[in-house]
């Protein structure tokens, strides 16, 4: 895990930003950091550290990549936690950060929406229930199977839970990375006006 620092919820009632976020700073513009167990040529070449912003439909595609091309890899790396829900980054530039999350049986997140940025899932192994809503639109529900490819603009608010009863694994892309996650009671709490995009996370600018 990266280094962390704490956030307390704010005045609403209804959200808060998410408990703990990175505060590292993003790399130079060109650079990558990569988990040392995905350190190959292709997701060099996937993640494309010279691209500053990825759109739902690039994203989904990098994702679906990832998964597919990367699946005997993928599977040394991830690691399922019965007790709670285990995560890993496998790549970080200035213009997208890559994630592996894995899931037991019943694990899930709060509703919630990532900041303004956009982002996608890859199912790797196993299915997952997404609950989600646009600003202003109804809840409406879809599962997503093993190898189902999912890209989203930065108005979407979800719910992802295992409902299954076996694990499942899933590799997620958000841009721009390391935006605060904020987090809601319920998907009805989404407010109707989408978020802005805030700024990517720098150490001095966390408080």
């Amino acid at each position: 895990m990266s280094a962390v620092r704490q956030h307390l919820p704010g005045d609403e009632q209804s959200s808060h930003l998410s408990e703990y976020t990175p505060i590292e700073p993003l790399p130079e513009p060109g650079a990558v950091e990569l988990h040392p167990g995905l350190d190959v040529p292709l997701l060099h070449d996937l993640i494309r550290p010279d691209r500053q912003l990825w759109t739902p439909r690039e994203l989904r595609d990098l994702t679906g990549l990832v998964s597919s091309e990367l699946t005997g890899a993928l599977l040394d790396i991830v690691r399922v936690d019965d007790e709670k829900r285990w995560w890993a980054r496998l790549g970080l530039t200035a213009g997208v950060e890559l994630w592996l999350l894995s899931w037991a049986p019943g694990q899930g997140t709060e509703p919630h929406e990532h900041g303004g940025a956009s982002g996608s899932f890859s199912v790797l192994f196993g299915a997952l229930r997404e609950d989600y809503r646009y600003p202003a639109g109804p809840v409406r529900t879809v599962h997503h199977d093993i190898g189902s490819d999912i890209g989203f603009g930065s108005g979407r608010a979800h719910q992802v839970r295992n409902v299954s009863s076996v694990n499942s694994a899933s590799v997620h892309a958000y841009s721009p990375p390391l935006l605060p996650v904020r987090y809601y009671s319920d998907l009805a709490d989404v407010p109707p006006i989408p978020p802005q995009r805030a700024q990517a996370r720098q150490p001095e600018e966390i408080g």
